[in-house]
């Protein structure tokens, strides 16, 4: 429960900026929030009892930062693109030559891309302090202080008082509204454009940034990691939920590592348990769906950006230590920031890819010189 709390508390702003910046209605939002809990209803309860391992999933938290800084783009285009990085995921796990491609990609290229994805909203996260110093300023300090005793909680500590503070100042008049949304498919547009410039990012940040780190936890945990099965299962669930205009499923990093220490069972062999727990967590979570995305939308914006820039602090943290810190492929890496953060968007083909295009040109450039 603690896992379910952190994962959708910490991130449920951000999958919602990217459905306000694809201008989703107040329907398509609590869709897309009640598809994505039950496929981890089902992706988690599956895995973690299919395989005996405390397999956790979660939404792509990176992706969702990607479409928030995404323009442009309506939900018709944006499930074409869904549905590519869901295709993605599944030949990844069925072509293991795949999954060995993308892992030749330089991880300080990958990192750069993240990073650039992320900037802006850190950045949001203080241009929301001029007009709004009530709100923000206290939340922010709030954030500073108790990261200091866990980073993780510090989020969820900003969001539960944003709220109280947010409604004590008169700023928020939630309207509460139970039961599911209404699942309505949505016809996908296949852009060529958006294909490349939202699709091919979207899988690519999240193979880099989700899968690949979730294979690593569960390797320090101790455990096998069945790749092919989890990337085939999250893949069709991904291809299932973009149907109704959801973006990916993945497996989890962060929240996975609470499902996988000590604390959770001294005995190893016992902690896959808490696969169900979480996946019925949220299936719990999918019946609000509705008042949930009405809460949100009435917060005001500065709230919005602190929570979701206090969310990402920590990932473009370390994305961007990644990137710079290991002194290879130096430029490159900079380049491939600088190029994704600026927003530049060349022939409806988005940042992110003409980042990690950029990126790539130069590691190959560097390649060629050093021969």
């Amino acid at each position: 429960m603690v896992a379910v709390l952190v994962g959708f508390g910490g991130s449920v702003a951000i999958v919602l900026a990217g459905a306000d910046a694809l201008g989703a209605t107040a329907a398509e939002k609590a869709t897309w929030i009640s598809v994505l809990c039950l496929s981890m209803l089902v992706t988690s309860g599956y895995l973690s009892m299919r395989h005996r391992l405390p397999i956790i999933t979660a939404w792509s938290t990176p992706g969702a930062a990607l479409l928030a800084g995404t323009a442009g783009v309506g939900m018709g285009e944006a499930t074409g693109a869904f549905l590519l990085a869901g295709a993605l995921l599944v030949l990844t796990g069925l072509i293991p030559a795949l999954e060995r491609l993308i892992a030749r990609i330089p991880g300080e290229v990958a990192s750069a891309m993240l990073a650039g994805v992320l900037f802006a909203f850190v950045a949001d996260a203080f241009r929301a302090v001029a007009g709004a110093e009530a709100l923000v300023l206290p939340l922010l300090a709030l954030f500073f202080v108790v990261r200091l005793w866990s980073p993780i909680w510090a989020v969820i500590a900003v969001l539960v008082a944003g709220v109280a503070l947010a409604m004590g100042l008169g700023l928020a008049t939630p309207d509460w509204q139970g039961g599911f949304a209404e699942f309505a498919p949505i016809r996908p547009i296949f852009e060529p454009g958006t294909l490349l410039g939202v699709g091919l990012p979207l899988y690519l940040v999240t193979m880099a940034s989700q899968n690949l780190p979730g294979f690593a936890v569960l390797r320090s945990a101790g455990y096998p990691v069945p790749g092919r099965s989890i990337l085939t299962v999250t893949g069709l669930a991904s291809v299932a939920s973009a149907v109704f205009g959801a973006h990916s499923t993945n497996l989890a990093a962060i929240t996975a590592s609470i499902c996988t220490g000590e604390d959770v069972h001294p005995d190893p062999a016992k902690r896959w348990l808490t696969g169900p727990v979480y996946a019925l967590g949220y299936g719990a979570i999918a019946l609000v769906a509705m008042s949930l995305v009405l809460l949100f939308a009435s917060f005001p914006p500065a709230l919005i950006a602190v929570v979701a820039g206090t969310a990402l602090l920590a990932p473009f943290t370390g994305s961007l230590s990644a990137a710079l810190g290991s002194g290879h492929h130096l430029t490159p890496a900079i380049v491939t920031f600088v190029v994704t953060a600026s927003g530049l968007s060349l022939a409806g083909i988005g940042a992110a890819f003409w980042g990690l295009a950029a990126g790539l040109a130069l590691v190959a450039l560097d390649s060629w010189k050093s021969r």
